[in-house]
C-alpha cells in the first residue's frame, strides 16, 4: 500500500486499552494509533482529519500526564450537530482514537468495557470539542482553526477541473500533492499548533 511518506513522521498516540488487554488483542493492552490509522478510518487525509488527530493527541496528553490514556473510558462531546459540516468526521475520528461510540457501540462484558453512549453531538459546551475522563470527570475543551496554514491558491481551480472531469493526469497529481502538502504542514508544524488549537 502506497501513501504519502510524511504519514510515518507523525507521532503516534499510545493508549492502554482495557478491553484489548482483557481479550488478548494487544500485549499488556498497549495500542498505538497512528495518523495512517485515522486516515484508514476516515477514508481520506485532509485538514479536518489532521485536526481531529491533533486535538485528540493534545487533549489526551493533558488528561493523562503521567500514564497511558485509558481507551474506552472517556466521553467525547461535539458542540455541533452530527449532520452539519465536518462535525461527523471530527467526532467519529476522535471517538475512534478514544475507543468510544454512540448508542451503537460495544455494550461491554459482564458490566465492564462498555463503549457505547460515550459520543455526543449537539453538546452544550463552549468549545468545538470536549474530551472527558469518566473516572474523575476531568475535561479538556478544544477548538481548531487551520486557516493559519492556507492551501495553495491553485488547488481551487484544479479541484473544479477534476470534479468536472476536465483535468489531465498531471493536474490530478499536482492537486493531490498540494492537498497533502497542506496536511503535512498542519501535522508537522508543531510550533504552530498553539495557534491552530485552543485548549482549556
Amino acid at each position: 500500500m502506497h501513501y504519502p511518506r510524511f504519514f510515518d513522521d507523525v507521532e503516534p498516540i499510545e493508549l492502554y486499552d482495557p478491553l484489548g488487554d482483557f481479550l488478548g488483542a494487544f500485549e499488556d493492552g498497549i495500542v498505538q494509533i497512528t495518523y495512517l490509522d485515522a486516515v484508514k478510518f476516515a477514508g481520506h487525509s485532509c485538514p479536518t482529519v489532521a485536526g481531529a488527530y491533533l486535538m485528540s493527541k493534545l487533549a489526551l496528553e493533558r488528561l493523562y500526564p503521567d500514564t497511558h490514556p485509558h481507551r474506552g473510558e472517556m466521553r467525547v462531546l461535539i458542540r455541533g450537530a452530527k449532520d452539519v459540516g465536518v462535525n461527523g468526521v471530527i467526532g467519529n475520528t476522535i471517538a475512534y482514537i478514544c475507543g468510544v461510540s454512540d448508542e451503537a457501540g460495544f455494550k461491554g462484558i459482564g458490566g465492564r468495557f462498555d463503549r457505547s453512549k460515550k459520543l455526543f453531538f449537539g453538546a452544550d459546551i463552549e468549545a468545538e470539542v470536549a474530551i472527558e475522563r469518566i473516572d474523575n470527570g476531568q475535561r479538556v475543551h478544544l477548538s481548531y482553526d487551520p486557516s493559519i496554514i492556507p492551501g495553495d491558491p491553485a488547488m481551487k481551480e484544479l479541484m473544479q477541473k477534476i470534479l468536472a472531469n476536465q483535468a489531465a493526469t498531471q493536474e490530478k497529481e499536482r492537486f493531490r500533492a498540494l492537498w497533502q502538502e497542506r496536511v503535512k504542514k498542519i501535522l508537522l508544524s508543531r510550533k504552530l499548533w498553539d495557534e491552530m488549537i485552543t485548549i482549556s
